[in-house]
């Protein structure tokens, strides 16, 4: 773990992209934008390297990693492919899907990378930054957030450095994060069965009904006693460190408004109602809310569809009280 007040912030061009592989190449940490949030980068191929992403979060260890690769190549070393592989990532590889499907008895991943289990996490990621540092390096990148484990996900270098200044080596400025919710992850068995884990900015629904005509179970929590087989499944996750009330039509006295569509608030997620700009502007928003004087905040209603799915799925783990 690096030293306090150690960890640099750099511009995403070529000089900071260079200095980043140099860093992740010696084992190092390195945040990284992605069009999702921004993720704290370790080569997945060095248990050390990945015990310092554990250590800088504070993440429990049983909950796996997601494997960032540049294609289905490079993915296919690690997990055993499928044509429903193929199907799932044909229009959305590189973008926000994150595939589980079962790991190879021969994948070159430190085991904490998988928490133990017999199935591997990997996303193809779009934003360029990301890109460049995988086309130079041969080896995978492991990636969760970049945030201390539990609370708000990182949408700007400002967001990381709140939460894990002097914790890593260097922060790569790439500006605000375009989609601004994690990654949908579509876990695809071994009997081709197909199963939402985490909603997303895909909307694997839709996807599932393209392919097959039938629809996918809504899978809003895990179940207590069920192992977590991916990132972002913990019922509470994304915590603002304050009481959060949902589906709030106005705002009581002490509490931080987080409107939607107009109307009095401290931060309208999107004035003219579009849910893709809510879901851009939400960890933004949930920053603003825990660094203001209000004691608790409150969120007006989402549309539950499309990416408004994530949008809920984050609000309910966010509100839901730390253990």
């Amino acid at each position: 773990m690096s030293d306090k007040n150690a960890t640099e912030v750099v511009l995403a061009d070529e000089e900071g992209i260079a200095r980043a592989t140099r860093i992740l190449e010696a084992g190092g940490l390195v945040a990284v934008p992605t069009e999702t949030v921004y993720g704290l980068a370790a080569r997945a191929d060095s248990p050390e390297a990945v015990a310092k992403i554990f250590a800088a979060k504070g993440r429990p260890d049983f909950n796996p990693l997601i494997v960032h690769v540049r294609d289905t190549e490079q993915a296919a070393r690690y997990a055993r492919w499928s044509d429903h592989a193929d199907l799932a990532v044909t229009n959305y590889w590189p973008g926000p899907l994150t595939l589980v499907l079962p790991k190879r008895n021969d994948a070159a991943l430190a085991p904490a990378v998988t928490a133990g289990l017999d199935t591997v996490a990997l996303r193809a990621p779009a934003h360029p930054v990301m890109r460049a540092l995988l086309n130079r390096i041969e080896f995978p990148l492991a990636a969760p957030s970049a945030n201390r484990s539990g609370f708000i996900s990182p949408t700007s270098a400002q967001h990381v450095m709140a939460s894990l200044d002097g914790r890593i080596d260097l922060v790569l400025d790439g500006g605000a994060s375009d989609q601004g919710v994690e990654s949908s992850i579509l876990a695809i068995r071994e009997n081709g069965s197909w199963e939402e884990l985490r909603a997303g900015p895909v909307d694997l629904d839709a996807l599932h009904r393209h392919y097959f005509d039938v629809g996918l179970d809504d899978q809003a929590t895990v179940a207590e006693g069920s192992v977590i087989e991916a990132p972002g499944q913990l019922v509470s996750h994304y915590s603002p460190g304050k009481p959060l009330r949902l589906n709030a039509r106005e705002a009581f006295p002490g509490e931080f408004f987080i409107g939607f569509g107009g109307g009095g608030s401290d931060f309208d997620l999107s004035p003219d109602a579009h849910v893709a700009e809510a879901a851009s502007r939400l960890y933004d928003a949930l920053h603003q809310a825990a660094i203001s004087d209000h004691a608790r905040i409150a969120v007006a209603p989402i549309p539950n569809e499309g990416i408004g799915r994530a949008i809920n799925d984050r609000l309910r783990r966010a509100a839901a009280p730390l253990d």
